[in-house]
């Protein structure tokens, strides 16, 4: 296949937002060696999952040893792994050669080298020193690693189901506003929702464009500073009213899930901005960083011990405000799904009244026909009137 020029493969193989460590000390490394992979090698994402899973279980065996010069081998053995854990990825992007099962063979590789380099780096310092907080440490590690993916998991699914909510919702409260269109504004916004189709057929949009909303989590993952754009829309579930958005249908409204939290800490657009431009995300110290430091940065300075205390410090503050951030998400969900009324059950018609028993004749009334008597008397004929009257 053409491999386009490394600014290209810069586009299309770089996240728009990502750790700094991998901005700032993988990116500029893994980039030009994931075009370089595809153009001249027939190496697959798949074998550079194992190939960093193999340095990662070298770098193990040097942190074993104890000793500093080791450790600084061992450093450089995992960043090394680090720098090709990043590739696989690039080089699916890059060429389409990524699969449902490499994701997965990624995760959890990365959870054993994690455990296995704890346990060697932490053993190691044990049989160095004889401190059993060295053993201690290794628990914490393991356990900070496995809080922060099983909390982003989490945070994904309550997210999700948030969001399938607020549009179940908007899609009933637009059929309860369809239903008291008059036929000529029914034409007319049907008319309305086939050509915003048409226009928008090569989009992915999570069946939401259906209801006439589009959530800013997404807006945000094409353009990261969409929501610092100038332009009407509505920030928050109390922007605008209920009644305008039934009378236009197919304007889309915006929900964004952190209006409270950004109405609390103004500072965070700016904060957040200055770090986009230089591709940054604002989750500083996120489990690469806290990798990163326990296995690179403790044993390069050699301060395993404090290093790892102060990441595992720094990793749980993030993650508590992650986790406040969540519960301030939630409480604008409730609001939004407040802002759609519930669309009322249709009323039962009332029974008709009875009709008079002389008036009716047997069979209508539910009484067989006798048996020699004609089969259509008494049943009313195909223009209402009664058979044989």
């Amino acid at each position: 296949m053409d491999i386009p020029p490394l600014s290209e493969v810069r586009r299309l193989t770089e996240k728009k937002r990502d750790a700094w460590w991998t901005v700032l000390l993988v990116d500029p490394v893994a980039t030009p060696l994931v075009r370089w992979t595809a153009k001249w090698t027939r190496v697959t994402p798949n074998q550079i999952t194992w190939g960093a899973l193999f340095l990662g279980l070298a770098a193990a065996a040097c942190f074993a040893r104890g000793d500093w010069e080791w450790l600084l081998i061992g450093a450089g053995l995992y960043h090394l792994s680090f720098i090709l854990d990043c590739m696989d990825g690039k080089l699916a992007r890059l060429t389409g050669k990524g699969s449902e099962f490499g994701g997965w063979l990624d995760y959890v590789f990365d959870r054993v080298r994690v455990l296995i380099c704890a346990i060697a780096l932490m053993g190691g310092q044990y049989s160095r020193t004889g401190e059993v907080a060295y053993v201690w440490l290794a628990l914490v590690v393991v356990f900070l690693d496995a809080l922060r993916y099983l909390d982003a998991l989490q945070i994904f699914k309550v997210r999700h189901s948030m969001r399938k909510k607020i549009s179940a919702r908007a899609k009933a409260s637009r059929r309860a506003a369809r239903a008291l269109m008059s036929a000529e504004e029914l034409e007319q916004d049907r008319e309305r929702e086939q050509r915003e189709r048409e226009r928008e057929q090569d989009r992915e949009n999570d069946g939401d464009e259906e209801q006439g909303i589009a959530f800013m989590e997404d807006l945000l993952r094409e353009n990261p500073t969409a929501d610092l754009d100038d332009g009407p829309r509505q920030d928050g579930p109390d922007a605008g009213a209920e009644g305008d958005a039934q009378a236009r249908p197919r304007e889309k409204k915006v929900i964004d899930l952190h209006v409270e939290f950004k109405s609390r800490f103004p500072w965070y657009g700016r904060f957040r901005t200055f770090l986009l431009r230089h591709r940054v995300r604002t989750h500083l110290v996120s489990g690469i960083e806290f990798q990163m430091a326990v296995f690179i940065v403790g044993p390069i300075l050699g301060t395993i011990m404090p290093v790892t205390i102060a990441a595992g410090a720094l990793l749980m503050g993030f993650e508590l405000a992650i986790i406040y951030k969540l519960l301030l998400s939630t409480r604008d969900f409730e609001r939004t799904l407040a802002s759609y009324p519930v669309p009322e059950a249709a009323e039962v018609p009332e029974a008709a009244p009875e009709t008079a028993p002389e008036a009716v004749s047997g069979t209508a009334a539910g009484i067989p026909a006798q048996p020699g008597g004609p089969a259509g008397e008494g049943l009313p004929s195909r223009d209402g009137a009664a058979a044989g009257h």
